[in-house]
């Protein structure tokens, strides 16, 4: 329990500022056959007829058992071609893993013949900041350490209730219990083509080694009852005979986030799952852990085909973490390649790799098989290391390359009688020279943050390969998140300082308009100053919000819309806000606000939102008449707001008024004063700051100055016509054309169907038109004329279904004009 890492009780790291690992703790000095270089990608095969020739030993005169061994090798070399040209294939395509992979569909080509590619700027640009990040990490880093337990085993399809703490807790007493156990298993079932082809037994099986390992790790001995102490798994992947499985200690597991696993199949076609890998990775704490358990090709002189293997599972690994995953790994600083902007990272991509299984490496057919056995028994391994194939193949930089791996120290973990501690010579057997199948590597961005404390093997017996397994100390990162956040807002000032240098930049002298009080048929126009205040030339234009399609309210207008300037120049956006009739109706009715926001946006830069306001003056004009008779306050006093509104007034009263007290006081006006003016109401207009000084009376209730006649009643049919409901609805007009026989059957249904509000209003305007006639010497109006008067003015302009003609509108607007002509020239109504 002493040893350095966590304590299982505290849970706390062990803060090592910076680790002085030329002089590490226990048994991690010892040598390591480490090649040359930083961590990376696998590289291309390269034939051994490329390579320096390497000091053979001196060769006694060939047995017949060796002349076979030489004809076997010969039969093998045509198949050993095609392997070692898969592998070129294969690593040819890993090199490449930093190439900025972008839809070329999205290629922008400019008229001077320029291309550009956002997708593949973007991705570029996020991997300079992601180096910028990761140079600055340890200003926001503190680094501590734990234990990572490693351990792989064959187990021929055996295995029943074999006590595992000779594995899996061996050297608990030495290091103390490991933070992390990652065991890896090969062969859970017979590699059979069933099996193979339907895993039909392999869930049963991973699940029987999952709980033997759980029950192994948190059994009574190992937690003394205390519950820090216990184990969790995180996560367990097969593949046919193949299992990974990850557990950590209970007090990390809040520390643990984004597990993701992967498994490929590499085995019959290149596909199957008799070899291949499963894989876990995940974040511990802020460092990026992969776990790789593979088995690959049999057979001593398939050299190659465990070279290819290992390409093939190396490139094929990848984990969709995620973009948000993404994203956090690049502010930890924890991706060796990164510059593909996907949700996606490969076995590269992680701080720590561990790759560990049933490799399958033999040693090299130039020692005999018997040599092999003899020098494996006697555990003399100094010559069997020197030609281990895996040690080759990796110093010749074929074959794992990047990653490190401690020295073999223990005997050959295969090929055993099952069931013993002797090699395999029985003479019904088949004779295989022992080898060092079972390994451990391991491949780190910071090669000082892995070392290894033992590699070694266990002695259970029962399967014909011995446990291998591996205590690591490693240097786990813990970012401390405000620093983080500070060095991330640093790097973004400083691209930002040289971005904005080559983009569009433009001011604006003001983003919030009030336009202020705005008053029913009134044009208010608030300019805007653009100035380009860049280096380059801005574009700009407005558009829409979201899903709309148009650029802001009816009630408001744009121009221009969009436009250029070069550097330095200045231009003015002029808005205006016009409120008509339909626009008067909804603010009076609260289902609009004089509100709104527009997005201008600079091409190839920021948009720009613009805030417009204003206060609607509440004006008579655009109402209906049924709400006018509610208020015997001027309207202007009558809150826009409902609530308001119905907390000064009782809305369910009675109305206040017969008629509108508005249209009451323009048309006693004009009865007072202007019934012979000439030309009444035809032919000669108001003027217009008459008519706008008017409607404010009419509004705020103030008295009428000495207005002429002629404002008067073009106040007076613009009230009439711009009700929101007009008087004489379309329902009400006559289906079936008018003669002398029917007008006064038409006449009093007509006035039958009328709302009693409207029917007022009616009555008084057609008495007060009636008495206008009768200075018709004077104002030179006549009946005629003072129907089409009201034609216009009283009735709906909307037709009574889309279907109808034009002459069919016609034909009923001319039957009203006879209706109101009747009612002008009529005795009584």
């Amino acid at each position: 329990m002493n040893g350095p890492g966590w304590d299982g009780r505290q849970a706390q790291f062990q803060e090592s500022g910076a680790p002085n690992w030329a002089a590490p703790p226990g048994q991690h000095a010892q040598y390591q056959q480490t090649p040359p270089g930083r961590p990376g990608p696998p590289q291309p095969f390269v034939s051994n007829a490329m390579q320096p020739q390497q000091p053979q030993p001196q060769q006694r005169p060939p047995t017949g058992q060796q002349q076979q061994q030489q004809q076997q090798q010969q039969a093998s070399r045509a198949k050993l071609s095609q392997r070692k040209s898969t592998v070129q294939n294969l690593t040819r395509k890993q090199t490449n893993s930093g190439i900025i992979v972008a839809n070329r569909t999205l290629d922008e080509e400019t008229e001077d013949g320029r291309i550009r590619n956002r997708e593949a700027s973007t991705k570029i640009r996020d991997a300079w900041i992601y180096r910028q990040i990761r140079a600055r990490s340890d200003e926001f880093t503190q680094y501590k350490q734990g234990r990572v337990f490693i351990g792989t085993w064959n187990v021929n399809a055996k295995g029943k209730d074999e006590d595992l703490s000779s594995w899996l807790c061996a050297d608990w007493q030495t290091h103390g219990p490991p933070d992390v156990v990652v065991a890896g298993f090969q062969e859970m079932v017979d590699l059979n083509a069933v099996n193979v082809a339907v895993e039909n037994k392999s869930q049963q099986r991973s699940q029987f080694w999952v709980d033997r390992i759980a029950a192994t790790l948190n059994s009574r001995q190992n937690t003394l009852g205390d519950p820090m102490r216990t184990y969790v798994q995180l996560e367990a992947k097969y593949l046919v005979g193949l299992l990974v499985v990850v557990f950590v200690k209970a007090p990390h597991r809040s520390r643990v986030k984004y597990v993701h696993s992967n498994s490929v199949g590499v085995g019959v076609m290149g596909v199957m799952g008799n070899k291949g890998g499963v894989s876990v990775r995940l974040q511990f704490y802020d460092s990026t852990l992969c776990f790789i358990c593979t088995h690959l090709a049999a057979h001593r002189e398939n050299v190659a085909g465990r070279n290819a293997d290992f390409a093939n599972v190396y490139s094929k690994t990848s984990f969709d973490i995620g973009a948000e995953a993404v994203q956090e790994v690049i502010r930890l600083g924890s991706m060796s390649q990164w510059a593909t902007g996907a949700s996606s990272v490969g076995v590269s991509d992680h701080d720590q790799v561990f790759w560990f299984g049933d490799l399958n490496y033999r040693v090299d057919e130039s020692i005999p098989t018997e040599r092999v056995l003899e020098l494996s028994k006697r555990n003399v391994l100094d010559e069997l290391i020197e030609h281990d194939q895996l040690n080759i193949e990796r110093a010749q930089g074929r074959v794992f390359q990047g990653f490190d791996e401690g020295a073999l120290t223990f005997q050959p973990t295969y090929k055993y009688q099952p069931g013993t501690d002797l090699y395999e010579e029985r003479p019904d057997k088949k004779l295989r020279a022992p080898a060092w199948c079972d390994r451990i590597l391991w491949m780190a961005q910071e090669p000082g943050h892995v070392a290894q404390l033992n590699y070694t093997r266990s002695e259970v017996n029962f399967s014909d390969h011995k446990p291998v397994m591996s205590t690591f100390l490693v240097t786990i990162k813990d970012v401390i998140l405000e620093q983080r956040e500070h060095v991330y807002r640093e790097v973004m000032k400083l691209l930002d300082m040289y971005e904005n240098n080559s983009l569009p930049m433009v001011s604006l002298d003001r983003i919030n308009l009030n336009f202020g009080e705005v008053r029913y048929d009134q044009r208010v126009t608030l300019p805007i100053v653009i100035t380009n205040t860049g280096q380059v030339v801005a574009q700009f234009r407005l558009v829409p919000k979201g899903d709309d399609t148009d650029l802001c309210k009816p009630w408001l207008a744009v121009s221009p819309t969009y436009g250029m300037l070069i550097p330095g120049e200045r231009m003015e956006i002029e808005l205006t806000i016009t409120i008509d009739n339909v626009t008067a109706n909804k603010l009076n009715t609260s289902r609009e606000v004089l509100d709104d926001v527009l997005i201008l946006r600079l091409e190839n830069g920021r948009d720009y939102y613009l805030s417009v306001s204003g206060t609607y003056a509440r004006s008579c004009f655009g109402m209906s008449v049924e709400e006018l008779v509610l208020y015997t306050d001027p309207i202007r006093e009558v809150p826009l707001d409902p609530i308001e509104r119905a907390e000064k007034y009782d809305l369910n009263t009675k109305a206040a008024m017969c008629v509108p007290k508005e249209l009451w006081r323009i048309i006693d006006a004009i009865y007072e004063h202007g019934l012979d003016e000439r030309d009444l109401f035809s032919g000669t207009s108001g003027d217009p700051d008459e008519v706008y000084q008017i409607r404010e009376c009419l509004d705020t209730g103030a008295a009428f100055e000495d207005f002429s006649v002629h404002s008067m009643a073009e106040v007076l049919t613009s009230f009439l016509s711009n009700l929101s409901s007009p008087i004489v609805p379309a329902g009400l007009f006559p289906n079936m054309e008018i003669d002398a026989q029917n007008i006064q059957m038409f006449t009093r249904k007509f006035l039958e169907d009328m709302q009693p509000i409207p029917y007022n209003v009616f009555i008084y305007v057609i008495s007060f038109f009636r008495e206008v006639l009768t200075h018709r010497q004077m104002n030179r109006l006549s009946p005629a004329k003072i129907a089409r008067i009201l034609c216009s003015c009283l009735v709906s302009n909307s037709q009574s279904s889309v279907e109808e003609s034009a002459n069919s509108s016609n034909q009923r607007r001319g039957n009203m004009q006879q209706l109101f002509l009747h009612f002008l020239e009529t005795n009584s109504i």
